[in-house]
């Protein structure tokens, strides 16, 4: 669903309904493609020099990607990125106005505060994604990661931002093919859905190879 730029205005549009959606099935892109970042960059977890790349495009609203934060995030990134045998980046799809705020406060936050936010808000998706009143709720949410109520304004009012958001989701879409979250490209194969570490390791094991 494309973001009205009355977004700005106020954060009435923010209130705008949102769903996520999920699938199974497997391509191929250009690993040229997949490697293009967004005009704000790829925040890159892991060895630089990895022999497997893993790139997420995730929705802040999804629950599904929400799921995948939660129960096997931990375990790939322990087994897989903390080891050096693979990197990771996460990838703005925000498929509402709200969750184009969260990925721009993740922004705003820094790139190494970046990660910290999401796993922030994927953790407590329930409580403000899933809120009567979710701008309250998100901002109570990342003052807990130091925000005032000024620089929450100021971050979800920065046109550069919110624009550089939009431009990751537009491009994976009409470039890539990206049209649900969480959807994941491994050195270029595509794999839809919130994949389980079991999953993961089958995929991952012969590419890292020794």
């Amino acid at each position: 669903m494309l973001i009205r730029r009355t977004f700005f205005a106020g954060f009435a549009a923010i209130m705008m309904g949102f769903a996520g959606l999920s699938g199974a099935s497997a391509q191929t892109v250009s690993a040229d493609e997949v490697a293009v970042p967004g005009p704000l960059g790829d925040i890159v977890l892991g060895n630089k020099d990895a022999k497997v790349t893993i790139i997420e495009y995730a929705s802040m609203t999804c629950s599904h990607c929400a799921t995948f934060h939660e129960k096997t995030w931990p375990a790939l990134k322990q087994k897989w990125i903390d080891t050096g045998k693979a990197r990771f980046i996460l990838r703005e799809f925000p498929l509402d106005p709200l969750a184009t705020a969260g990925f721009m406060l993740a922004r705003c936050a820094g790139n190494d505060k970046y990660y910290a936010i999401v796993d922030l808000l994927f953790s407590q998706q329930k409580n403000w994604a899933f809120s009567n009143k979710p701008v309250e709720a998100l901002l109570s949410l990342v003052k807990q990661a130091g925000f005032s109520q000024e620089s929450f304004e100021a971050c979800l009012k920065n046109q550069q931002i919110y624009d550089a958001v939009n431009a990751v989701r537009d491009r994976a879409a009409q470039k890539l093919g990206v049209s649900s979250t969480p959807t994941f490209f491994i050195n270029g194969q595509v794999q839809r859905g919130a994949m389980t570490v079991e999953e993961f390791d089958k995929i991952l094991t012969p590419l890292v190879g020794n």
